[in-house]
Parts: structure tokens; C-alpha cells; sequence
């Protein structure tokens, strides 16, 4: 409608100017209501044309959506396992809360055994490497004890092959042979100590370490294990939603316990869906002004800061049936995300808000450069100043924006 208004003060108004003063005719006489279109058939004809250019050039340059909101991304409050609530430290359905707090408690008396049970095998570890350096102690006792009764033999064996050697027949030969043999029986048992010593050696400096080693890894996930039964609050921010009671069952899959908001979260950015014809009008550092169902009465001066470079109702996933071009019912968004140029612009703005967004083409840039022609240069002129008329629009709207929302709408 103020489209409208304004081309008829440029084509109606001086149409009727020149019928009335050049012409002669007055109103209400040659110009009649049922005479309206013939006398005035040119002007309301050039109305109807400008009129369609400036909204198709408005809309386009300037592009506008009321599909704007503070979206924000919450954290559900779940566990890593099935388990019965033991402990709630968040009082009534809300609260608000610090990272690291905990907000929940579940059973954990199984962890705390699986616990117990791995702390006992460290335990029993080092009882075992005691007993091993016992071990190696004895071994060497044995040894020495061997390393004598092989000398013993060896000394014995040695005075009688002399004997022998000096005076043959002496010494039965029956004699030496079972001195022989005692001789090897004894280096077989100095052998067999060394080995015994080596092994006990072996399991203090290798084994038992290893069995250590991993009776410890075991306590730590035991104590993992033990954590994921008390749900902390990773960020912080609000709970919100929260019904949870002590004796509830709260399942991964199934069964939340409610829902962490980060603080600040929908407070930073506004995300704006705009009509795909406006896909290469919405630019990085376009200027842009929005108005919130939660904040009237206020224009809101933003930035783009980025725009998504996909449309989101061309994804789908694989599956075991061809993609139909039909299922799209309606064309998705070229979806942008605004923040405020001033710092606490979206203060006061509930963020999950609707919004009104207008953003602005400006070329400045394109106007100062020299190769710019003078009516091309007056074109751009003509395209940023119509930009008037949408902020104009938007604050009508905002101005009637509580007005549609508390009367006209049935309330």
C-alpha cells in the first residue's frame, strides 16, 4: 500500500493536476467516479506499472522474512548407562548451575565393588612381589649351596683321578665313574638353582610389574566406570525441564532427565531464512535491521555475518528408495546468520524469538568506482534509495507488530 501511495504522487496526482487546471475538468463533474479510468486511464496505468517495479525491486535488493529467530542448541541431560537415580542436587524443574556441578546421582554401589575389587589385586600384586624378592633370596641360598656340593664332588673327583693317574688300580675305576656322575648331578642342580633364581628375577622385574600395570589400568576404569554415575554439567548455564526424582530409572536411549541450556546460548546470532531468488543478493556485511515479537517497538541494527551455502531441503539420506523431486513440498531458505553491529543489541531478546528481518543492498562501491557510467551510476543511486521505503515498512511493522499480535489475533 505505501507503494502505492508513492507512485501515485508521481503519476495519478500530476495526471489529475493537468485534466483539472490544463483541461478544464472538474471532479465530480468530468470526472465522475464511472469516468475515473478513462480520464485518468494514463497516470493509473503508469501507477500500476511503477508500482510493480518498485516491490519487485525493493523485494529483491532488500530482501525480507519474517522466518527469523535466535536459535540455540541445547545439551541433553542423559547418562552414559542404564541406572536408578540414588541422588538430585538441582531443586524443582529448573536451576541454574556451574560446570562441573553435579547434577544427578545414580546407584553405584556395582562400580564401587568393581572398584574395591580391582584397589584388592594391586594389593595382591605387591604382596607377590614381596614374596618374590623372598624368592630370589632362597634361590640364591640354593645356589651357594650347590656351588659347595659341586665342589665338594669336583675336589673328591680330582684327588682320586690323581690317585689313579699316579698309581693305577688304587682306586677302583667303579670309584670314579660314580664321582663323575655325582659331578654332573650336582652341576645340574647348580644349573636348576641358577634357573630358579633368573625366573623369580624375571617375574619381580617383568611380570609381576605388568600384572601391576594392569591391575592399576583396571582401577582406573573402575573409577571411570564410578564417575559416569554422578552427571556433571559440562558448560555452564540453566536447567531446565527437569523432573527428575530419586528412584527413576534415566536410560541413554529412552528416558533424559531434562535439558542443560548454555549460558548465553541464542544470545550471540540470529539466524534468518531468506527466498532462494535472493541467493545472490544476501552477502557477507550486508546491513540489515530486524524486529522481535519479544522485544517491540524496537529496530535492531544487524550484520550479516555469514550465509549457508546450502539449501537445506536438498539433503537426504541413502536409502533403499529413489529420491522423488515431488516429496520437496515447498523450496527451502537460503538460510543467514545476522549478529548486531552494537554490542548488547539483542539484549532484552528471548532467545528461541521470531523475528522480522530487512536486510540492504548498498553499492557504494560500485557507484564511486570510475568505470561506473553516469546512468548506471544513477540506477544504483535509485536502487539504494528505495531501500527507504522497506525500513519505513519495518517499523509500521513494529509499530503494529504488539497490536496484530494482542487484538487482531484473538486475544
Amino acid at each position: 500500500m505505501l507503494e502505492l501511495l508513492l507512485c501515485s504522487l508521481l503519476t495519478i496526482l500530476p495526471d489529475y493536476l493537468f485534466r483539472r487546471y490544463r483541461q478544464g475538468k472538474r471532479l465530480g463533474h468530468e470526472i465522475t467516479f464511472f469516468s475515473v479510468w478513462f480520464e485518468l486511464r494514463w497516470g493509473i496505468t503508469a501507477c500500476l506499472m511503477l508500482t510493480v517495479s518498485l516491490i519487485t525491486v525493493i523485494f529483491y535488493y532488500h530482501p525480507s522474512t519474517s522466518s527469523a529467530t535466535l536459535y540455540f542448541r541445547t545439551v541433553p541431560l542423559i547418562s552414559e548407562a542404564v541406572g536408578r537415580v540414588s541422588e538430585v542436587h538441582v531443586d524443582g524443574i529448573s536451576g541454574a548451575v556451574k560446570k562441573g556441578d553435579v547434577i544427578f546421582k545414580l546407584d553405584s554401589s556395582k562400580q564401587e565393588a568393581a572398584l574395591e575389587t580391582a584397589r584388592r589385586k594391586i594389593v595382591e600384586v605387591d604382596a607377590a612381589m614381596v614374596a618374590a624378592q623372598s624368592d630370589i633370596i632362597k634361590a640364591e641360598g640354593q645356589i651357594q649351596q650347590a656351588k659347595a656340593d659341586y665342589q665338594q664332588a669336583s675336589d673328591e673327583l680330582n684327588v682320586k683321578s690323581e690317585l689313579q693317574r699316579r698309581n693305577p688300580g688304587i682306586v677302583p675305576q667303579r670309584d670314579i665313574e660314580k664321582l663323575q656322575v655325582l659331578l654332573d648331578g650336582r652341576q645340574g642342580a647348580l644349573d636348576a638353582a641358577t634357573a630358579t633364581k633368573q625366573s623369580a628375577m624375571t617375574r619381580l622385574s617383568a611380570l609381576l610389574p605388568a600384572e601391576k600395570a594392569s591391575a592399576e589400568a583396571a582401577v582406573a576404569e573402575a573409577q571411570v566406570d564410578l564417575n559416569k554415575t554422578s552427571i556433571r554439567a559440562g558448560v555452564d548455564g540453566r536447567v531446565e525441564q527437569f523432573g527428575l526424582r530419586v528412584g527413576d530409572i534415566v536410560s541413554p536411549v529412552m528416558r533424559p532427565a531434562g535439558i542443560l541450556i548454555p549460558e548465553g546460548a541464542g544470545r550471540q546470532a540470529l539466524s534468518a531464512g531468506f527466498g532462494q531468488i535472493e541467493a545472490h543478493v544476501i552477502k557477507v556485511g550486508m546491513v540489515a535491521e530486524a524486529t522481535c515479537i519479544s522485544k517491540p517497538w524496537t529496530i535492531i541494527p544487524m550484520v550479516v555475518t555469514n550465509v549457508q551455502d546450502y539449501i537445506a531441503a536438498g539433503q537426504f539420506r541413502g536409502g533403499e528408495q529413489l529420491l522423488d523431486a515431488q516429496q520437496v513440498l515447498r523450496p527451502g531458505t537460503i538460510l543467514a546468520f545476522l549478529e548486531p553491529i552494537y554490542q548488547g543489541g539483542l539484549d532484552g531478546v528471548t532467545p528461541g524469538s521470531s523475528c522480522v528481518v530487512n536486510a540492504y543492498t548498498s553499492n557504494h562501491d560500485l557507484i564511486a568506482a570510475k568505470e561506473t557510467s553516469a546512468f548506471k551510476g544513477f540506477l544504483l543511486h535509485a536502487v539504494d534509495a528505495v531501500g527507504l521505503v522497506h525500513a519505513m515498512l519495518l517499523r509500521i511493522q513494529a509499530l503494529l507488530l504488539p497490536v496484530k499480535t494482542l487484538v487482531l489475533s484473538g486475544h
